[in-house]
């Protein structure tokens, strides 16, 4: 049995209300990892516009989604992400946040002592504070703040 130390929050990084399912972010993540030998989706679940949850992946694989902690970590993406021009939002329906709060609940009671934060949170500390600012991050995914959103969990 893999350690679980994080569970990370992604978007799909697709406009809000579009469409994408199971298939769509496969053949998003073959172009994505055919370098390095990866066939499947990188998450181990995707939450669809509906609230509808999707496993992907077992969580006893290792996902591609966070460079430098899969080994130890489960991702979770909701579809959506960015609004119609194409900036970082966070355009989870209301359906896909009571979904993600569930199912977050749920995996912390099977890996209690893992933390859930987002994609984002995984930014290097340019200036050695402590604390990774929005100016440091690589990227915004999952576009809010999943850290302190789901830190009572």
């Amino acid at each position: 049995m893999r350690e679980i130390k994080f569970i990370v929050v992604h978007c799909s990084a697709t406009p809000e209300g579009k469409k994408f399912v199971e298939k769509d972010i496969e053949a998003m993540h073959a172009l994505r990892f055919k370098a390095i030998g990866g066939k499947h989706i990188g998450y181990h679940l995707l939450v669809y516009l509906d609230g509808t949850i999707v496993q992907t992946k077992s969580f006893e694989l290792i996902g591609q989604h966070v460079a430098g902690s899969n080994s130890n970590s489960i991702g979770i993406c909701y579809i959506g992400g960015l609004d119609k021009n194409g900036k970082g939002k966070d355009t989870r329906t209301p359906e896909q946040k009571e979904s993600l709060l569930k199912q977050l609940k749920s995996l912390k009671k099977t890996y209690p002592n893992a933390t859930i934060l987002g994609h984002r949170d995984f930014s290097p500390d340019k200036d050695g504070d402590g604390i990774i600012e929005p100016w440091e991050f690589m990227k915004e995914c999952p576009c809010f703040n999943a850290k302190t959103e789901y830190s009572k969990l």
